[in-house]
């Protein structure tokens, strides 16, 4: 991975929200954009940063916007994750929070409801 890739304002906001789990589609609805120009960014994002996933591509986002260096020890990354995770989860959870919101159930309408359509090949009619 390139510590030091330079993404441009849209690349920077669509590799946030894939960092943070966000589905192509979340993300075109959130920036207001086609999910094939979503792709385009993620392909850009991918070969700057030089990484293949969205997992990896998350722990590089989260390694440069909290200056955690790649040459740290395993357990020293492991502590810093915590720790990171220690502060974030309670806002998380949150009620006001989006990823609260995300899990709560929705009351879906149910669609009206419609007779089924009748098959009108002469095959099925037997005419007397």
């Amino acid at each position: 991975m390139n510590p030091a890739a330079t993404l441009t304002q849209r690349e920077t906001q669509v590799a946030e929200l894939i960092a943070w789990g966000a589905t192509k589609k979340e993300v075109a609805d959130r920036l207001v954009i086609s999910v094939r120009t979503v792709e385009n960014h993620a392909r850009s994002i991918f070969e700057k940063v030089g990484c293949g996933t969205a997992g990896r591509l998350s722990a590089w986002w989260f390694c440069t916007r909290f200056g955690i260096s790649f040459d740290l020890s395993p357990f020293h990354r492991k502590t810093i994750a915590a720790a990171i995770l220690i502060l974030i989860l309670p806002g998380m959870f949150s009620p006001r929070s989006d990823v609260a919101r995300r899990f709560r159930p929705r009351h879906v309408a149910s669609a009206p409801h419609r007779a089924p359509s009748r098959n009108h090949d002469a095959n099925t009619y037997i005419f007397t």
